[in-house]
């Protein structure tokens, strides 16, 4: 019997190719190469290294709509510590952090490689990948270093406090110029399970009763306690919102359930546990105006578009970016611990974060 299509006629540049099993044009339609009409010619393959924090992949995630208004026949592969947080839609190839993963990068060709994290294993990647350009963070002389000159600032902001404090830049601009692009306000790209935001919208509505929903985060994850805000605060902020008829909800992660779970038996204040980040992120998208300190919600909240209420103490608040959509709080005392995860005040700077701030900032946010 003869062969239906030879190896020459074989589209091994297209999109649906999947190297040693059938296409998703094959597998609905029959479809092969020499008579398929949805050919997706790649021309650039690009190759993202991004591996953590969670919050900072998922604010990554602007360069994707750029790098496929820029150039032609764009794959995007993305290898990352946090896989299940990126867009599939949006990406060709998403890679775990794993031996496997690596050993298949290092082997392929791109025609820009990106790393943007400043950890060694990061960087050593980047110098072994096989790319006709590469941009951001590499390992030279056992150091890191730049790849490209674009990097340079993000490098040294990174080196000096002093320099990093002076920074006016948010990090959006920071990422687009070591991709050698101009920021224009792309946003964040994070999908949202539709199954879980129709459980929690019922949810809501029957909860909340036409109630402004507000998600206080109450948080602020394990490495920087520096931003924690007083638990007084949190049940003082709770009971103004009942008083002035909205709907408080206290969100969190595993860190933070025994503490929520004070919170809501403290103040009868909606509480609806952990949950897998898919549906974490859905419990966030029926929220309308969210409450944080700098975390991984922050970078939720942005990427469901939903009003920020942001509390800021450690870090420069010209780093972040809210695309104009709530506004970012901090101690009228101002903080003396630049980065720090220790605080060097008898007085904690957070105490000096009034709840009339905070909730005042809630409103003007809805």
């Amino acid at each position: 019997m003869d062969k239906p299509i030879g190896i020459n006629e074989l589209k091994f540049d297209c999109r649906h190719f999947k190297g040693g099993i059938p296409c998703k044009p094959n597998k609905l339609h029959n479809k092969i190469c020499n008579n398929c009409d949805e050919y997706d010619k790649i021309e650039t393959r690009i190759l993202i290294i991004k591996l953590g924090a969670l919050g900072d992949v998922i604010r990554t995630t602007p360069l994707i709509e750029r790098f496929r208004k820029e150039y032609k026949g764009v794959h995007i592969t993305w290898i990352t510590l946090s896989p299940d947080i990126l867009p599939k839609s949006e990406i060709d190839e998403i890679y775990p952090f794993d031996f496997q993963s690596t050993y298949i990068i290092r082997h392929q060709q791109y025609d820009i490689a990106i790393n943007l994290d400043k950890e060694y294993e990061a960087c050593a990647l980047l110098q072994d990948v096989k790319a006709h350009k590469k941009m951001g963070f590499i390992l030279k002389d056992h150091h890191i270093d730049i790849a490209n000159e674009n990097a340079e600032h993000k490098l040294i902001t990174g080196l000096f406090d002093g320099i990093s404090q002076a920074n006016t830049r948010n990090y959006l601009e920071e990422i687009f110029e070591i991709c050698e692009f101009e920021f224009h306000g792309e946003e964040y790209v994070l999908d949202v399970n539709e199954a879980f935001a129709l459980k929690w919208k019922n949810e809501f509505e029957f909860a909340a009763k036409g109630k402004k929903i507000i998600g206080l985060n109450t948080g602020c994850g394990k490495r920087w306690l520096t931003r924690l805000w007083p638990q007084q605060y949190w049940l003082q902020l709770i009971e103004s919102l009942k008083q002035k008829g909205y709907y408080p909800v206290v969100l969190g992660g595993p860190d933070e359930d025994e503490m929520n779970k004070f919170y809501a038996a403290e103040t009868g204040a909606y509480y609806p546990g952990t949950h897998s980040l898919k549906e974490f992120i859905a419990i966030a998208s029926q929220c309308d105006v969210i409450v944080s300190a700098v975390s991984m919600m922050m970078h939720i909240a942005i990427g469901v578009k939903k009003p920020l209420v942001l509390f800021n103490n450690i870090f420069n608040r010209h780093e972040f970016l809210l695309y104009n959509r709530g506004q970012i709080v901090e101690p009228e005392s101002g903080c003396d611990c630049y980065y720090g995860n220790t605080c060097t005040r008898t007085q904690h700077c957070m105490e000096s974060l009034k709840v009339s701030t905070v909730l005042q900032a809630i409103e003007d946010s809805i």
